[in-house]
């Protein structure tokens, strides 16, 4: 099992910041095809994408990561180089240690070893691996599934390698996910002297009423599957930087992590009924990022919760919460999706590290899995 820890510590020292692969994927490629795998390079302006697959025909078990990771903030709040992997005390260490080297690493192995004992598998086992998962989310996954979608190759299982666990590997798996839309806000009033507020407007103050009724409204009350939808404010900004000036304008972003009990376009309409009757001069451009999306039962989802309770002796947990993930851009597709990976306690934090004795028993359960779908 050490394969997996090396192939990690490779990965971790490659400088693939986003949307940089620095080689990952190329390194993966010439590795898998020695074991049958053919190739399938994507590059989208800057963005690398690798789609690779072994065998024909239908199902196709696609695994799905991102070799990119988030920068690594203060260096020399790093107990070590980032890019330098190191173990202490039973952990690994480095940027892209749990987010998500070390997921390509155990499914890659996992691959391998079950290809060795199954090389007349059933189907096609495939891996999408991208570099832009950490980034702007544009070149990378999506416009592979558009590529998979004109060549009328279906993906029936998808699990992708996103640290999903809270505690101890394979505690929790995502069975879905919580929608992404954000918004950007300006609204306008009129600059002028703070000694004279009745020769300016101030658009701070008009907007607060409008604000506090958008942070406590209850927009759902979630389902068996979701947490209810969540309004967040992220940024606010106003003025010139004297505090002697009444702004001309305050912009505001915030985001909701919507479910099921709500669409998109209620959520669009019900904030803009909201500022319309605080009666503001505004400006609001909206980003959606990902539609919910939910695999609650089938094959894929029993296999999984079967790994870890086979593997590592405890039952995990579904769960739809947490942040967006590339399974967004699959799972429209008919995809049955599910997200196992290590624990998350320590992604895009400082010293970022995953368990050594987790890298096994994940690519172990990823094994499993395979097991029980192709062989």
């Amino acid at each position: 099992m050490d394969a997996t820890l090396e192939l990690a510590k490779d990965l971790i020292s490659r400088r693939s910041v986003t949307p940089e692969d620095d080689g990952c994927q190329a390194m993966l490629a010439e590795r898998l095809e020695t074991i049958g795998f053919r190739s399938t390079h994507l590059r989208y302006e800057d963005v690398d994408n690798l789609w690779i697959t072994r065998g024909s025909g239908d199902p196709v078990f696609a695994f799905v990561g991102h070799t990119d990771v988030v920068p690594t903030g203060p260096l020399d709040q790093w107990d070590s180089d980032p890019f330098t992997p190191e173990i202490r005390d039973g952990m690994l260490y480095g940027r892209g240690a749990a987010d998500m080297k070390s997921g390509i690493a155990a499914f890659v192995t996992a691959v391998e070893r079950f290809i060795a004992n199954n090389p007349q598998h059933q189907g096609t086992i495939a891996l999408l691996i991208t570099s832009d998962e950490e980034g702007p989310s544009i070149n990378g996954t999506r416009m592979v599934v558009d590529y998979l979608e004109k060549n009328d190759i279906k993906i029936k299982w998808c699990l992708v390698g996103e640290p999903s666990s809270e505690k101890k590997v394979g505690d929790m798996v995502k069975n879905g996910r919580r929608g992404s839309l954000g918004g950007k806000l300006i609204v306008r009033g009129i600059q002028g002297h703070v000694a004279y507020p009745h020769l300016a407007e101030n658009p701070v103050h008009k907007l607060n009423p409008a604000l506090n009724e958008l942070c406590s409204k209850v927009w759902d009350e979630g389902n068996e599957f979701y947490p209810p939808t969540s309004f967040q404010v992220s940024n606010i900004h106003a003025g010139t930087g004297a505090d002697n000036v009444i702004p001309g304008e305050v912009e505001v972003v915030f985001n909701y992590r919507f479910c099921t009990e709500i669409t998109e376009q209620e959520l669009r309409e019900q904030t803009e009924a909201i500022l319309d009757k605080h009666d503001l001069d505004y400006e609001l451009v909206w980003k959606l990022s990902g539609y919910p999306f939910l695999t609650a039962e089938g094959s894929l989802v029993d296999a999984v919760k079967q790994a870890v309770s086979e593997v590592a002796g405890y039952a995990t947990e579904l769960s739809t919460g947490g942040g967006t993930s590339d399974g967004r851009f699959i799972a429209p597709t008919g995809a049955e999706v599910v997200e196992l990976g290590p624990v998350n306690e320590t992604i895009h934090k400082l010293n970022e590290c995953v368990s050594v004795d987790d890298l096994n028993l994940l690519s172990e359960m990823y094994e499993n899995v395979l097991n029980t779908l192709l062989r």
